[in-house]
């Protein structure tokens, strides 16, 4: 199991954060590549002519590292809702069929098809939140579901954001690919921290921002294409999606024909020249901590909280439902924003998220932050 790794972030001992599922610390040398960087932008005439290529292809290898991917079919993105919006003008959803969402899931993998769904005829077909909290199984039953119309397209989130649930991907291709569905998968609550394999799951595009569990800033995103899926028309129009269009050419339209792999999908001004090195750090760093040692971790300091709130009157998904990393707290009438808001003031900071605590630690976190979370909980709640 990976130890803590507090000594490579700036968190004061007094502070105990256990929110990374919103955004998480940059890690010090992050800190530092991103002053550095900064200084580089204020004397770009330092600045090689190979540079930007150099950090496009850094981050795109590390983005592909993360999911066994190969870097050619991974594209640069600034959102999970340029991804989506990128995917859904490439795929071609039949006529008649259902595309599939989880109830209250991000609102990037929903809204896309709203928008679309009468023009392109299909129906955007929810997922109802379980009681149970089993996502796979609700998934599954709604695939399944005896009398509806064809799945066209699953497009869901493999973690769900308000409850920690986790669905297992494997089942749900199996079931998708039974149809001759296509998978579209927000990876945003599970990258780097619960593996997959898109050698083995073989879905048709996979997107994950960097600011969350990839230890990485806002603003970069990666977009896995699958091969069948990289002669599509782009979202935006750029030199850098055609074979030669080049400003240092004698003539600047040489080739209009749009490169052969998912690098036609990158976004334009993709130049950014600080937060891409800072994103390559991230997810280098848990790429070499490798999932399995993050999540035994995560899984080990979330069953040390559910061990400790057990006779508190809370409740909680059981422990083959939910990610090692997230874990969410109930009670009857809801958890009051007072009590979310009394432990920020002991400097124990969780969320609120559907009426329910969601408790998100990271490697920086140790037993010493969870065992003070109980304390101060048991305290507010028996107090």
């Amino acid at each position: 199991m990976l130890p803590s790794q507090r000594h490579l972030f700036e968190i004061p001992r007094d502070v105990c954060y256990l929110n990374s599922a919103s955004y998480s610390p940059l890690p010090l040398k992050t800190l530092d590549a991103g002053r550095a960087a900064v200084g580089r932008k204020g004397q770009p005439w330092t600045i090689d002519a190979g540079f930007a290529g150099r950090q496009h292809e850094r981050a795109r290898t590390a983005a592909a590292r993360l999911i066994n991917a190969d870097a050619n079919d991974i594209a640069l993105i600034p959102a999970i809702s340029y991804g989506i919006a990128t995917v859904a003008k490439a795929l071609t959803i039949p006529r008649g069929t259902r595309v599939i969402v989880l109830e209250n899931d991000h609102s990037s993998p929903v809204l896309e098809w709203h928008a679309r769904a009468e023009a392109q005829g299909f129906v955007v077909d929810t997922v109802r939140q379980p009681a149970d909290g089993d996502w796979t199984s609700a998934v599954l039953a709604t695939i399944d579901r005896s009398g509806a119309p064809p799945v066209g397209l699953a497009s869901i989130s493999s973690v769900h954001w308000s409850d920690g649930g986790i669905i297992d991907v494997q089942m749900v291709q199996a079931a998708l690919r039974r149809q001759g569905a296509m998978f579209v998968i927000d990876a945003t609550q599970s990258a780097g921290v619960v593996a997959m394999d898109v050698t083995r799951l073989d879905p048709d595009a996979v997107i994950f921002p960097t600011y969350k569990w990839l230890i990485g800033p806002y603003g970069r995103a990666f977009l896995y294409v699958a091969k069948r899926h990289q002669n599509g028309v782009p979202l935006e129009q750029t030199s850098a999606g055609r074979r030669n269009v080049n400003s240092e050419n004698p003539v600047y339209f040489g080739d209009l024909a749009y490169v052969d792999n998912a690098r036609r999908y990158d976004m334009g001004e993709r130049d950014h020249f600080i937060t891409l090195e800072m994103a390559s750090i991230g997810m280098e760093m848990m790429a070499e901590w490798g999932a399995a040692a993050v999540g035994a971790r995560l899984a080990m300091l979330n069953g040390r909280i559910a061990d400790g709130v057990r006779d508190l009157g809370l409740n909680l998904l059981a422990r083959g439902l939910r990610a090692p990393h997230i874990l969410s707290l109930g009670m009857a009438g809801g958890i009051p924003q007072e009590l979310i808001a009394g432990l920020a003031a002991e400097n124990i900071h969780v969320a609120l998220r559907l009426g329910r605590m969601r408790i998100s630690p990271h490697v920086f976190n140790d037993e010493a932050d969870v065992d003070r979370l109980i304390a101060v909980l048991t305290k507010a709640l028996r107090g």
